[in-house]
């Protein structure tokens, strides 16, 4: 599927109410890039539900393959979080890791506790899950659990 642009006159929060996850799907766009992704209850009144990455999103949830892989996000996060996330983009849509698989694909040590440490921290601190799929990794992630767990259903 194509990107959609996302052009800065895109810019804002954005969400809709995800039935099939329980809960909403909320997206922060700034600029060209999305900044963050949460799973609230409820989609915020003050939301727009009008986007095409959220139509995209939506697609994904009714079972449409989608990697988002080209969808540019943007990460604010120290250097060894952001390569921990960069590896966790290019786990392949319908497979799962573990935190120590993960630790190898981002050149870290993955009997090395620190390193180890590391890779849950930047996992459990993830500002856009679903563009950078922590529900692909076998441990904690950003996403909350009913909403990994229904992600790894889709994809399977």
């Amino acid at each position: 599927m194509s990107s959609p642009t996302l052009q800065t006159t895109m810019e804002g929060l954005y969400a809709r109410d995800a039935p099939s996850l329980e809960c909403a799907v909320q997206l922060g766009i700034a600029g060209d890039r999305v900044i963050s992704v949460s799973f609230p209850e409820t989609a915020p009144a003050d939301a727009d539900s009008d986007h095409p990455l959220l139509d995209r999103v939506f697609a994904y949830l009714d079972g449409a393959e989608d990697h988002f892989d080209d969808v540019p996000v943007g990460l604010t996060v120290p250097s060894e979080q952001r390569a921990v996330l960069e590896a966790a983009r290019n786990v392949p849509y319908g497979e799962t890791v573990d935190v120590a698989r993960l630790a190898r694909l981002t050149g870290l040590d993955d009997e090395d506790e620190d390193d180890l440490d590391t890779v849950r921290t930047a996992l459990r601190e993830n500002p856009v899950p679903l563009f950078v799929p922590d529900h692909r990794v076998a441990g904690p992630g950003a996403t909350p659990t009913a909403v990994a767990e229904r992600l790894r259903s889709i994809e399977t």
